[in-house]
């Protein structure tokens, strides 16, 4: 899969995901202070799914309806690392299949899937 990671979301997780395989674009590693319009449309342009723990993107694709390939929004009390790359490689190892074109939110005990009305046009 090909991911674009946020900055806030942190090195590690874009490191796990590299290790597995996976196509990764790191905001931390590679753009910093990028604003949330071109994450987005950078993650939509490029066919990346977008990994944040920022909620600003839920109001971006539902409100506004912006296009995107897929968004992972994080809702995790234990903010650690280790506990990002759990939470990702349980969703990824349980729902592959759904992750791409939809809304998901993940916290430690719950995987929430939403399809939003404007995926990208290639998808």
């Amino acid at each position: 899969m090909r991911f674009l990671v946020d900055e806030c979301v942190g090195p590690a997780v874009a490191a796990w995901l590299r290790g597995q395989g996976h196509d990764v674009y790191s905001v931390y590693e590679q753009a910093r202070g990028t604003d949330d319009e071109a994450v987005i449309a950078t993650a939509a342009k490029d066919s990346r799914i977008l990994i944040t723990d920022d909620k600003d993107f839920g109001e971006k694709v539902y409100r506004d309806q912006v296009l995107h390939a897929g968004v992972i929004l994080l809702r995790l009390t234990d903010q650690s690392p280790v506990a990002k790359v759990a939470a990702i490689e349980r969703l990824l190892t349980n729902y592959p299949e759904r992750v791409p074109k939809s809304f998901v939110v993940v916290t430690e005990n719950q995987v929430r899937f939403g399809k939003s009305r404007r995926p990208t046009p290639d998808q």
